[in-house]
Order: structure tokens, then sequence, then C-alpha cells
């Protein structure tokens, strides 16, 4: 009687020490530290880029410039080209000069200096379609920038020499676009580059993912399960850890609260993608990025519900800051990640 009494406490202890094996509960903790608010003023920002200690921002009312956070100071500037209201929602950069490109009619493409300052037009065209959405450089030489169709393909633009001079594509070497395909400027991040491949998606009618392995000279097309179908559904944003593992996020801009078939995650490189949280989590979303150093497995998101996480690769996320009106964010480094949109600019602190 003994020894049994003592054969059923020694179990019911055994069981009582073993760790939780519940692994579909995640638990999260809120990874912010401190938010400081690096600028403000009556701005739309959809495009920042980090370069060292320096956060450059584009943005609408011919605006641009950085806070340099050495020296806990901003610099701002505008551009004005005749009567034109320049709205910059691109930005990219070299060694030597930081780009910002306009959308609309007409298309406006600078060069900035990061020694003094100064801007150079290097890129101008006009038409009544004409709508850049995003740019990026994948080498100190070598450039992207896409916009919506004027024709039956994206507006592409290359450059192979720093930016200083700019090339469209012409249509004849393009995948061709539906009718009502097109991207989305909401906060340049639609096309990406790693190392030499480069990826654009699209939204509307169609949502679609574009992979170029060559420069820009020949390119594959991939469905997304994404939704599509509507003017101003689709992917809004997309990010690559690295040539294979991609995150999409997006949905419908028209019902913002609607968070079905809105994520998306690719592991081989864009060709085929899984739904990720459908119906849960955030819905309308204009911006993703994945932490650094992290191998593909956190990934942050910011929309019109605010800005949310995800430490499992998109599969449960969590909010952490109840803010609509951010509409792009970039890292500077696994610990600091600089958010930006309506009116502002700021600085999340993030536990390592």
């Amino acid at each position: 009687m003994k020894i049994k009494l003592l054969s059923i406490l020694l179990i019911i202890l055994f069981f009582s020490c073993k760790p939780n094996q519940n692994f579909g509960s995640i638990s999260f903790e809120n990874p912010i530290l401190k938010i400081d608010t690096l600028y403000t003023d009556n701005i739309s920002i959809r495009a920042i880029m980090i370069d060292q200690q320096k956060v450059w921002f584009a943005a609408n009312n011919n605006k641009y410039g950085f806070f340099d956070l050495e020296k806990n100071s901003k610099f701002q500037t505008s551009i004005f080209r005749d009567s034109l209201s320049l709205e910059f929602r691109s930005i990219a950069q070299t060694n030597e000069n930081i780009f910002i490109l306009s959308v609309g009619n007409p298309a406006l493409l600078f060069k900035i200096s990061k020694s003094d300052y100064q801007s150079e037009l290097v890129y101008k065209e006009k038409g009544d379609k004409v709508f850049y959405d995003s740019m990026q450089f994948w080498s100190n030489n070598d450039g992207i920038a896409i916009g919506d169709p004027t024709s039956d393909c994206f507006s592409i633009l290359i450059t192979h020499n720093g930016g200083n001079s700019w090339k469209k594509l012409d249509c004849s070497n393009l995948p061709k676009l539906i009718d009502g395909e097109a991207a989305f400027a909401a906060s340049n991040s639609n096309v990406i580059c790693k190392d030499s491949r480069i990826f654009i998606v699209s939204g509307g009618k169609k949502s679609r993912i574009f992979v170029s392995d060559n420069e820009g000279f020949s390119w594959k097309v991939y469905d997304t399960p994404i939704i599509q179908g509507e003017a101003m559904t689709g992917i809004f944003s997309a990010d690559f850890f690295n040539k294979n593992i991609g995150f999409a996020v997006g949905g419908n801009y028209e019902n913002q609260t609607d968070n079905s078939a809105n994520k998306a995650i690719t592991t081989n490189g864009g060709k085929t993608w899984r739904l990720s949280s459908n119906n849960e989590a955030f819905g309308y979303a204009s911006c993703v990025q994945f932490l650094p150093k992290n191998n593909g497995k956190t990934i942050y998101s910011v929309g019109t519900s605010g800005l949310y996480f995800s430490t499992n690769k998109g599969e449960k996320w969590k909010k952490i800051l109840d803010d609509k009106d951010l509409f792009t964010i970039r890292f500077q480094n696994e610990s600091t990640l600089f958010a930006a949109g309506k009116n502002k600019l700021i600085r999340i602190n993030l536990k390592k």
C-alpha cells in the first residue's frame, strides 16, 4: 500500500514538474524599451533611408532631409521646380549620394550629394499615367526604380553608373500586366533587392511577384494568394530576409479592418506562397520588415491597425504600438527601429 501510494505521488510530481509543451501557444514580451520623437512637421513621410548615423526622409510638400543621430539635430530643405507640388515617396542611396523620386506627372528623380547636400535632376518623365512607387540599389553602381504602367508593363528605370543617368526599359522585354494591375507607393517597399536578385510585388486586379536574377533583363512571374481583384487590394509591401525567405503584407485599403488573405510567406524566392495568420491580427498594412540577424524569424509590420511583430515567421502577431499614423519602418540594427508617417519621424529602441 505504501509502495503504491509512493508511486502515485512520484507520477504526480513528474508531470507537475515537466515544462509546458503546448507548442501552439506563443508568449510575447513587448520589445519596446523607449520611443523618441525625432521630428515633427506638417508632412507625410512614406520613404526613409538610414545612412550610418543619419536617417534620411523623403516627403510631400517638396520636402526632404535627415535627422542626425550624433548631433541630435535635423536638416530639412525643399526642392522647387516651377510651381509643382512634389511628393517624394521613393528614396535610395549609394556611398556618395541619396536619390529621391517624385510620384505623379512629371516624375522627377534627383541626386543629392551626401557631402554638401546639393541636388541635381538626373531623370524626368512626363505623361498622364506616370506614377513611380519605389526605388532601390543592389550595388553602388546598379539601381532600379519602378512605377505604374504607362503601357502594358511596369515602368522600370535602371542605372548602372551610380545613378548619374537612368534608362527606362522597353515593354517588349518585360512581363505584361493585366488591366488594373499596378503597384502601391505606400512605403518604398514594393521593389526589393537581395544581391543581384530583384523582386517586384503588384496589387490591384492581380497581386503577383516578379523576380529577376539578371539585373532586370528577364523576369519570372508568380502568383500569390494575397487578396486581389479590386483596384485597392493586393500587396502593398514586401521584404526579403535573403534570396529565399520573404514576407508580403497588404490587404484591402477600402476595408482596412479586413485581415483576411493579407499576409503571406515564401521560402523559395517567391515561387510559392502560403497565407499566414489568416483572419487574425492586423488588417491593411503599408510596410513590413525583417528584424536583422534573426534567421528570418522575427518580422515587424505597420499599418492603420498599429505596429505589430511576430517571432515565428508571421504565424502569430502581437500589437506593440497603437499608432494609426505610421506608414513606413526601417531597422538601423537589431535594437533600433525607425518609423515615419503623418507629421513625424520616431525612433523605437528595442530589447536585444
